[in-house]
């Protein structure tokens, strides 16, 4: 279960740095929000970038529901589906915890890359990359259509 935006504002960090001077070096010490186990930020130490999250991997349009289906779960049960449905970007984060954000968005993405065939792969993260940008829509939507024939052409290959 993801927190909701009520939930967010309750860990809201008591941010204070305190200085002290030495010498010439000045020490400071920030305090961040209280991360528990609930928190989509929290990661288990067994979650790491070579962790396998799922056994189905993604070989083509033949198993794309079965793999979607399965990713789905995983990323609900380790509480990280929000980082793929948008529903909590870095941006509704203290600017503090942006760092730890980027790890798990990282792990995230390494989970999925982890569980797609090899020989897809770029064309996935091709993708995923792809922005509007100044292209025309009709130049966009030409771009995403041929870089989905390209998987399309792709997914009929034999497994690597």
């Amino acid at each position: 279960m993801a927190i909701g935006d009520e939930q967010l504002n309750n860990t809201t960090p008591n941010h204070t740095t305190t200085t002290s001077t030495t010498g010439n070096f000045i020490t400071g010490i920030t305090t961040f929000p209280s991360i528990d186990h609930n928190h989509p930020l929290y990661l288990q130490p067994t979650e790491t970038p070579v962790s396998s999250l799922i056994s189905v991997q993604l070989t083509g349009l033949d198993n794309y529901a079965l793999w979607s289906h399965a990713m789905r779960i995983g990323l609900l049960g380790k509480n990280k589906l929000c980082f793929v449905n948008g529903r909590f970007p870095k941006s509704k984060f203290e600017h503090e915890l942006h760092d730890l954000w980027e790890k798990v968005n990282a792990i995230v993405l390494s989970w999925i890359m982890n569980v797609v065939r090899p020989g897809l792969l770029s064309s996935v993260l091709e993708v995923h990359t792809l922005t509007q940008g100044t292209m025309t829509v009709t130049d966009y939507f030409s771009k995403i259509k041929e870089l989905w024939d390209e998987f399309d052409a792709l997914s009929w290959l034999p497994l690597s």
